[in-house]
């Protein structure tokens, strides 16, 4: 109860420190110069200082469709520091920078925010939702876009700050088709609706596995999750596990930072699993590309599955899946919130994931 009071409290206070940002960035004329920007961008930000694996993927489709704009514009990225790997690289990405967030207190003033002005971009881009705005990234996209058309949720206070704010689409509550919709005031774009990955870079130890798999048809089983609470158990991993080589696939578990443990749970109760090396972000990557399944909850590696091109069966639970899940082929989405039988649930998708005329070629 305290806890709630205090979130509420919190968000009260930042969305206030907004309207105060608001009064204080406010130009007479900064909108109606907007358009102009609008019309033939040279350098365009996309701004989302998160620590989401998630949501960083979920930038990418932005930057191909920013590419295929005429004049092929410079894209950069700001993203918060922990997350720039996994934009870093991408074929679409001109700059990836990490939001320095030291002296942020200090407004246009901070040294990150000085730095950023005065690379002169024309358009700036808050990729944040409507559904949980964030004030931060409203507020660094104004101060970073002195005279760049700013684009962002119509939500609130944070919409204020914004030269342009879209309001979300009304068809879809997709979160991947929404954020493309940030992009309807630079028309005509052409959607790239899929998210994509750079080629990922390998270690020897990733490598060698990848050799010695090479030709034999694998699914990588990612059990693990940052919020414990929307993971599915390690019981039901196991049941896709033992699906997957009923089917004559090897089921590949691997894990993340302090998830061995859990996945050795997923290998011992599914005979003929294999336990993966630790992997870096590239390296998950990379054995997801080559495999021909992905299973796993509906959290980051969920986003980078989909975004390498392997099948991907997510599994949901305590989450709306028509927002956050994929639906294209060869995708499958599961929500096991309150199933009594999860096991057969997801035993049965396997099934049909990997039967002889849907299974993809080995890697």
């Amino acid at each position: 109860m305290a806890s709630t009071f205090l979130k509420r409290l919190e968000w009260l206070g930042k969305h206030l420190l907004a309207w105060v940002a608001w009064g204080m960035f406010y130009r007479p004329g900064r909108r109606r110069a907007a358009a102009a920007r609008l019309r033939s961008p040279r350098r365009i930000l996309l701004v989302r200082p998160d620590n989401r694996v998630g949501e960083a993927l979920l930038m990418t489709p932005l930057l191909a469709t920013l590419r295929s704009l005429p004049g092929r514009p410079q894209v950069d990225v700001l993203l918060h520091q922990k997350v720039t790997r996994v934009v870093e690289g991408h074929p679409d990405a001109d700059t990836v920078l990490a939001l320095n967030r030291r002296g942020l207190a200090l407004g246009a003033w901070a040294p990150g925010i000085r730095a950023l002005r005065a690379r002169g971009y024309d358009v700036v881009v808050n990729c944040g939702n409507w559904e949980a705005p964030s004030v931060t990234s409203a507020l660094v996209a104004r101060m970073v876009g002195p005279r760049a058309a700013v684009v962002g949720p119509a939500f609130g206070a944070t919409g204020a700050l914004h030269d342009v704010a879209v309001a979300p689409r009304k068809d879809t509550v997709s979160e991947l088709e929404q954020r493309l919709h940030l992009l309807a005031p630079l028309l005509p774009p052409r959607w790239q609706s899929e998210t994509s990955f750079r080629v990922p870079r390998t270690g020897p130890a990733v490598q060698a596995m990848l050799e010695r798999l090479r030709g034999r048809r694998f699914a990588v089983v990612n059990p693990g999750g940052r919020l414990g609470y929307r993971c599915v158990d390690a019981t039901t991993f196991a049941a896709a596990a033992r699906a997957i080589s009923a089917a004559g696939v090897l089921p590949l578990v691997t894990w993340g930072p302090g998830e061995e443990a859990l996945a050795a749970r997923v290998v011992a109760d599914a005979p003929g699993a294999e336990l993966a090396p630790p992997t870096t972000l590239d390296e998950l990557a990379a054995l997801m590309g080559a495999g021909v399944l992905t299973v796993c909850n509906n959290t980051g590696p969920m986003h980078l599955s989909v975004a390498v091109g392997a099948p991907t069966l997510a599994l949901f639970l305590f989450m709306p899946i028509a927002r956050w899940g994929y639906f294209r082929l060869p995708h499958r989405m599961l929500d096991l919130t309150g199933v009594a039988a999860p096991e057969a649930r997801v035993e049965e998708a396997i099934r049909g994931l990997l039967a002889p005329a849907v299974i993809r070629a080995p890697g």
